[in-house]
């Protein structure tokens, strides 16, 4: 199974499935290249709504770490390394602004968790 589901979880089954995929991503087990189970195909094998999977396909895509190649499917795209590097680039520059402003490391990473949450929580 590419992923699982928890559903006990309060974290949403298109969130989990993101995450999931995402993280494999970037831990390698899913490499470059790599085609994605089609939507209905996992929507059916994790027991959920096929755009609840289509939800979490199109969030990795727009985060660069899948695309969309036809009749091809789904794939691991290349550009996922670039995403990361431009977000750890982002992530330095949030760091250095925060120690500017003499926010300690404890609190500069809660202000994150908290913006994260917020989006989340918009969604």
């Amino acid at each position: 199974m590419i992923v699982e589901i928890d559903p006990s979880s309060s974290v949403p089954p298109y969130e989990q499935v993101r995450a999931g995929i995402a993280g494999r991503i970037d831990d390698g087990s899913l490499p470059v290249g790599t085609r994605l189970p089609p939507v209905r195909t996992l929507a059916t094998d994790l027991g959920l709504a096929a755009n609840t999977v289509a939800r979490a396909y199109r969030e990795l895509e727009e985060a660069g770490l899948v695309e969309t190649a036809g009749r091809r499917g789904t794939l691991v795209a290349a550009s996922g390394d670039a995403v990361r590097r431009r977000a750890a680039a982002a992530a330095a520059t949030y760091a250095g602004a925060v120690a500017a402003l003499g926010i300690g490391d404890d609190e500069a990473v809660a202000l994150v968790r908290a913006a994260v949450d917020a989006r989340r929580a918009a969604r």
